[in-house]
């Protein structure tokens, strides 16, 4: 970059233009609403009274799980579940998924956008130099030159500054409305990362079930298969009929026609865990859930109503799309008043480089501009309103966002305990199931009853058995529902990006 020679009068214009132009940055107001934090809604719960479970505690068997009004969320709440395997299946997930990989992409680009729309409230400098080498017309034009040489080589050298006050603000609205818009891809990224953690344990609870149903029914299959063998052998000798057979194969085939359907599914579920963790379905995984490596927590939390808004991070990002929306209401408003632009350009002109900033070479200039829009064919107005009426929209999304999140956490509550009541009714009917085959079995050895009623008697054991799995898996997956519908404790992860979150402690606040 070229050094400016020492031209007093040059400078001291410079400096008087450059006090100018702060003080009017100063003086200048930013037009348009400023934005203030919604507040959170004033309800008191999730619930209808009628609706409340008393003290929150829905028992379930053995495993109660009791509410606690106000209890923080775990940065990894996962773990709760007590599997290393689901640990590990997560952390790969958060390391390759590529939609998280996206939406991190996604928020360095916003935040590097943010960079570049700041430098719009600085000046602008720029330096040139350029070298010429002319020839003139001899006889008919005078050669510019000292020497009156016809041809004549000629070196400029300058800095130009330029710069527009933000008198009405316009550039610290499109400042503001940039940051939001990078606040608003951080929220969308942590809810990336809480969805992604959210489908990958949802994706295990349901291959433990899938994995518990095809037992069931794979002894189920075997116990009719024995029911079959012995009304043939009946049949022989007299004792049923064709119509009993024919019963017999048609329950056969119906339970068989199932198992093709949860193998199915078990492999698709085996598929989605490898993509989500980043990896080809053909790759090896080692990986295998079943029910009984999942614990349910006995204990969840659940966030004050107050202190949802600031937890859900899809809240959070319609809060930040607001903000934006807001500040582009000041940007087009400004759009409509007057501008102010300010220019200086100081350099020297000499024939001979070495001869750059000698006296008599330099050369300055300042200039200065103002702007009212007068008639644009009225699309500066309109402009303006269509900014209001997307403030309009954001401000309906986000109260739609709010809305969906309580009704998300209430539907999660009345699963939670709907799930506790159909266990508690599976559970009590296996147990029932499980007493019928234990009384069967002691009637078969007193001979009281024939081995085909010993049979009946385990298949529906078995029936009632497989009806507890997919009531345990309901559990869980409802469990894991909660977690996310309250946010999923991002606030508290180790390697989220709270470093980021500008003073906001505690419960998501």
């Amino acid at each position: 970059m070229t050094t400016l020679s020492g031209k007093h009068s040059g400078a001291n214009r410079l400096a008087v233009a450059a006090a100018s132009v702060l003080t009017l940055a100063v003086a200048g107001c930013a037009v348009g609403p400023d934005f203030m934090r919604p507040d959170p809604p004033r309800v008191e719960g999730y619930l209808e009274k009628s609706a409340a479970a008393p003290a929150h505690e829905y028992p379930a068997g053995d495993d109660a799980q009791r509410f606690v009004a106000g209890m923080d969320i775990p940065g990894q709440w996962w773990t709760l579940f007590h599997s290393q395997p689901l640990n590990e299946l997560i952390d790969q997930a958060f390391k390759a998924n590529p939609d998280l990989q996206a939406a991190q992409a996604a928020l360095r680009s916003a935040r590097e956008t943010l960079h570049a729309g700041q430098g719009a409230a600085l000046p602008g400098i720029d330096a040139g130099f350029q070298p010429t080498r002319q020839k003139i017309s001899a006889g008919t034009v005078s050669s510019s030159a000292a020497n009156g040489a016809a041809i004549y080589n000629l070196h400029t050298a300058q800095v130009s500054v330029g710069y527009a006050p933000d008198l009405f603000g316009g550039v610290r609205r499109g400042i503001e409305s940039l940051h939001a818009q990078s606040e608003f891809q951080r929220f969308q990224l942590e809810a990336a990362y809480l969805s992604l953690a959210s489908n990958v344990a949802n994706a295990a609870v349901q291959e433990a079930s899938l994995r518990g149903q095809i037992a069931a029914t794979r002894e189920i299959i075997g116990i009719d298969k024995k029911l079959l063998e012995m009304l043939q052998r009946q049949h022989s000798l007299g004792e049923s009929t064709m119509a009993d057979i024919a019963i017999q194969e048609a329950a056969l085939a119906q339970v068989q026609a199932t198992l093709p359907a949860l193998e199915k599914q078990l492999a698709q579920q085996r598929d989605m865990l490898a993509v989500l963790a980043g990896r080809f379905p053909g790759e090896e995984q080692a990986a295998r859930f079943d029910l009984a490596s999942l614990q349910l927590p006995r204990t969840l939390p659940l966030s004050l109503p107050s202190k949802l808004v600031s937890q859900r991070p899809d809240v959070r990002a319609a809060e930040e799309n607001l903000h934006s929306a807001s500040a582009q209401v000041g940007i087009a408003t400004a759009n409509r008043l007057p501008g102010i632009t300010l220019s200086a350009t100081l350099g020297s002109t000499a024939y001979e480089i070495s001869q750059l900033f000698n006296a008599g070479t330099g050369f300055w200039m300042l200039a200065g501009g103002l702007a009212q829009p007068i008639f644009h064919g009225g699309s500066l107005l309109h402009q303006q309103r269509a900014a209001e009426a997307a403030y309009e929209q954001a401000a309906a999304q986000y109260r739609g966002t709010v809305l969906s999140a309580f009704r998300e956490v209430a539907d999660t509550l009345h699963a939670i305990q709907a799930d506790s009541n159909a266990y508690n009714a599976a559970l009590a009917a296996q147990r029932a199931a499980e007493k019928s085959l234990l009384i069967a079995t002691r009637q078969l050895e007193l001979g009281d009853i024939s081995r085909m009623t010993l049979l009946l008697a385990r298949q529906s054991c078995l029936q009632a058995r497989l009806n507890v799995v997919q009531a345990q898996a309901n559990r869980l997956g409802d469990t894991i529902a909660l977690f996310q519908a309250l946010g999923g404790g991002w606030w508290n992860r180790s390697d989220s990006l709270a470093s980021d979150r500008q003073g906001e402690t505690g419960n998501g606040g």
